[in-house]
């Protein structure tokens, strides 16, 4: 099976490389460190030659989530350095915003694609410790190939809905070598964990989301009170990490609402990828009742025009900020059979949540914030609106959400010293 694999990679390679490439128009990135992608790298020098701790992280959400764990492993392993790697060129970006102040410890690549012989290359170039998966990144070459040069492989935040369990089983004679090669999982919840375990996985561990113990970047809350000082008393509802065909959603339900019914209500629309930023101002400038102004040109000392009924949130790496201005959010993904995004961002620094029906990538973490009081679950856009609208009515309930949330998500953490106590065996 994984012969077969293989062999559909290799045949596929120029396929994605186009793609690659094509992709590069919208987000530079992409054209950048190719060679990195096939299994060819020179980022070791004199300097930063040391033993080096794996992390792989695959886009923006798995680094910033990841943030936790490294600096806690970089504490307690001071004579070792760090390997992230990425599949994304956001996720590249996050990582050197997150992680540059490690100066020499920090390395940085991309993971090359699963073909046996670039997964090998990249053993032998980088030689770490072990290897830290995030999530859901399991690739059966990278390792088998882990298991032939003796790299021990954790699965850490790790999470598999019923969903993808149906997909993997699929291809279960594959996925079931994939997960036996690993020597560590570090589930969310148990449901996770059980999930993993009918996937072929031993050692399994609950540990709880890592993303509980992400603490909001000062710079970013004090940004965010700052857009807030310019925005002014006008009531602020964020549709964070809206995904494709979901604005158009929004702002249907916004048009058919007499405008006056929303008195000054401000909509921060952030899309969930960078790439669909210009689309997504093309569906709202459909819109010309619906004034719109673009948070990349917005000036800091600038005060929003009363006219803007929407700020689109067109800008990288500035999530907690959006979060800290906002007065409710909700949070995309879920208005469409997506999976929903995570809500944990939002109800760490107290805002009130709203999420849509869909949330099968984060169950448990969203009917725990449910059940608590800290979020309400929406059938579509229109209620989601009406519901926020009923929120800043009432000031004594969206307060006790926003309270009922931030507890919730304290309630949660300690995620990063399990891992990390379960790491640390292995590492010795």
């Amino acid at each position: 099976m994984r012969f077969f694999y293989s062999t559909v990679w290799s045949l596929a390679l120029p396929f994605v490389l186009l793609k690659l490439w094509r992709r590069g128009r919208a987000e530079p990135g992409y054209r950048q460190h190719i060679a990195e992608r096939f299994g060819f790298y020179r980022q070791l020098t004199g300097s930063n030659h040391r033993p080096l701790l794996w992390v792989h992280a695959v886009s923006v959400g798995e680094t910033r989530a990841a943030q936790p764990l490294i600096d806690a492993l970089l504490a307690d392993f001071p004579d070792h350095g760090l390997l992230l790697t990425h599949m994304t060129a956001t996720g590249r970006a996050t990582g050197q915003q997150l992680f540059a102040h490690y100066g020499a410890r920090f390395v940085q690549s991309y993971l090359p694609y699963d073909t046996g012989w670039m997964a090998a290359r990249f053993l032998r170039y980088f030689k770490p410790r072990i290897s830290i998966l995030m999530e859901t990144e399991v690739w059966p070459n990278m390792v088998a190939q882990c298991v032939r040069y003796r790299v021990p492989v954790a699965l850490v935040n790790a999470r598999l809905s019923e969903r993808s369990l149906r997909r993997g089983k699929r291809f279960e004679g594959l996925m079931l070598e994939a997960a036996a090669g690993l020597k560590l999982v570090a589930a969310q919840t148990e449901a996770d964990a059980g999930r993993l375990k009918r996937f072929g996985a031993a050692n399994v561990h609950v540990t709880g989301s890592l993303k509980f113990d992400v603490a909001p970047p000062a710079a970013m809350v004090q940004r965010g009170r700052q857009w807030r000082a310019q925005i002014g008393q006008r009531p602020v509802l964020l549709c964070a990490s809206t995904r494709e065909g979901e604005e158009a959603l929004i702002l249907s339900a916004l048009a058919g609402v007499d405008q006056a019914f929303l008195g000054d209500l401000l909509i921060v629309i952030v899309p969930r990828h960078p790439q669909r930023f210009d689309a997504v101002a093309e569906l709202i400038a459909a819109y010309p009742a619906l004034g719109m102004q673009r948070r990349s040109a917005l000036n800091d000392s600038d005060a929003l025009p009363a006219s803007v009924r929407i700020l689109l949130g067109d800008t990288m790496g500035e999530m907690f900020a959006y979060y800290t201005a906002c007065d409710v959010a909700f949070i995309g993904g879920s208005l469409l059979p997506l999976g929903g995004q995570n809500l944990i961002e939002a109800a760490t620094v107290g805002k009130p949540v709203l999420i849509g029906p869909h949330t099968f990538n984060f169950a448990q973490s969203t009917e725990d914030a449910i059940a608590v009081g800290g979020a309400l679950r929406v059938a579509n856009a229109g209620a989601m609106l009406r519901s926020a609208l009923a929120l800043f009515d009432d000031s004594g309930r969206c307060a006790a959400m926003g309270q009922a949330a931030q507890g919730f998500a304290r309630q949660h953490q300690g995620a990063t010293s399990r891992t990390v106590d379960l790491l640390s065996k292995i590492l010795g």
